[in-house]
Formats: structure tokens, sequence, C-alpha cells
């Protein structure tokens, strides 16, 4: 495996772990972020890796994942898509109490075991 692949990956394991101890801590809004930042290094891994290049400093997942060549089903796509666009509530919130009580403990922990479903599904189309 290519240095910088590698380097990516690892990279990305570190923010999902970040991601459990995120949540493990109760703070809901940065177990979101982490696991978005864990999809995007994992998906850029990927986009090193068949481009030989370094991936785009762009936080769309969606966008990634087509640069990637990764063909999602219907449930993974739809999950890529919502945590995109949570990422971008994450960083700006513009109400943070509301956004403090939207990220509660059940919808944090059903994010973050998406994300590791997903991220091992990327996983996969890497060469190790």
């Amino acid at each position: 495996m290519k240095k910088e692949v590698k380097n990516l990956l690892d990279s990305a394991q570190y923010d999902l772990d970040t991601a459990e101890h995120m949540f493990n801590s109760g703070r809901y809004i940065y177990t979101v972020f982490m696991c978005h930042l864990a999809l995007e290094k994992a998906l850029k891994s990927k986009v090193e890796e068949i481009t030989g290049k370094t991936p785009p400093k762009i936080h769309d997942l969606e966008y990634l994942m087509g640069i990637a060549e990764l063909s999602p089903d219907k449930d993974i796509e739809n999950f890529i898509a919502e945590i995109t666009n949570l990422s971008v509530v994450t960083r700006y919130p513009s109400d943070f109490q509301k956004i403090l009580k939207d990220f509660s403990k059940e919808r944090a922990e059903s994010i973050l075991s998406k994300t590791r479903e997903v991220f091992q599904w990327i996983k996969k189309f890497i060469e190790l």
C-alpha cells in the first residue's frame, strides 16, 4: 500500500476511534463531526489510491465517492448524503442549543453505528 494511502487510512481510523470517545463522553455533536471526518479521509485514501494524486481539499462525501469510483447501494448513498449535510451543521451551527437537542445520544449512536458500517464498506475496496 502506498504511503500516502496508508497515512490517510490510518488517520481515518484514528478519527473513527475519536468519534467513539466523543460518544462515550457525551459529546454528540463532535461524534457526528468525527464520523464525517473519518469517512472523508477513508474516501480520500481510495481517491489517492486510484488517482495517484493528493485528493481535493473538500468535505463533500458524495463528490469524493464519485472520484473514488465507488457505487454504493441506496442505503449507503442516503447515509452519505445525510452525514455530508449534517457536517455543515456541526461546523457552523446557527442555533447551538437546537443542535445540542437534535444530536441526542440515540441519534449520535445511530450515526456512529452506520459510520462504522460504511467505513468497513469503503475499506474493502482499498488494496491493503
